[in-house]
């Protein structure tokens, strides 16, 4: 039961530690560069298929070589009998290599990494869409159109549901936010009117301290 705990909660703790973030980096840039002699988009697919497929159906697999309860040399031992005879030369040797340097446990953070950079090296970029309701295929598509037309690259529309927004939607690309949702249209409406009432009533003090022909 307690390695079980532990299994799941190690991924996320390692996905939001900046320094296993900054390594992860470095291991994209190093399995892009490289899978550009096989095809990046194919090294992609097997990087993914391990993660998505083989580890979601085989979650022992997984802690296997995920943490530490295996030795360095039975995770090259487990690589080269259970996953070399299924992959490409290239990804099974990129897997070496992270085994080599205890690494195995960055493979998400790797995978998402570089996926991220491969999109931005032919002009895609994810942009975050929260709406109070699930958008629709055909709503998503419009959605996505109306940014292509204003956007100098393609977007890849993330979606997800905030039922606090009431209508509307929210759109943020990287750390810039476009808030166009009806919550924020209406506290706008109300911080206006709450300044215009603000005027009005010191314009009429003015008036009553300073009355006309004083």
């Amino acid at each position: 039961m307690v390695d079980q705990q532990e299994v799941r909660t190690r991924p996320p703790h390692v996905l939001e530690d900046p320094s296993s973030q900054a390594v992860a980096r470095v291991y994209a840039e190093a399995f892009l560069g490289a899978a550009v002699s096989v095809g990046v988009d194919a090294a992609l697919e097997e990087l993914s298929s391990l993660l998505d497929d083989v580890f979601a159906l085989h979650p022992e697999f997984e802690r296997l070589l995920m943490s530490s309860i295996a030795s360095r040399e039975e995770k090259l031992g487990i690589i080269d009998r259970a996953i070399v005879p299924n992959s490409s030369e290239f990804f099974s040797n990129f897997l070496r290599v992270l085994a080599q340097h205890d690494r195995l446990e960055l493979l998400p953070l790797i995978l998402d990494q570089s996926q991220r950079r491969h999109e931005e090296q032919t002009g895609r970029r994810r942009v975050q869409v929260r709406t109070s309701r699930p958008l629709t295929e055909a709503q998503q598509q419009q959605v996505a159109n109306s940014l292509a037309g204003s956007l100098p690259f393609q977007p890849i529309l993330e979606t997800s549901v905030d039922e606090s927004l009431l209508g509307g939607l929210v759109i943020q690309i990287g750390d810039t936010v476009h808030d166009g949702s009806l919550k924020t249209r209406m506290k706008q409406l109300r911080d206006s009117l709450r300044k215009r009432t603000l005027h009005e009533i010191q314009s009429g003090r003015d008036r009553f301290s300073h009355p006309e022909g004083d």
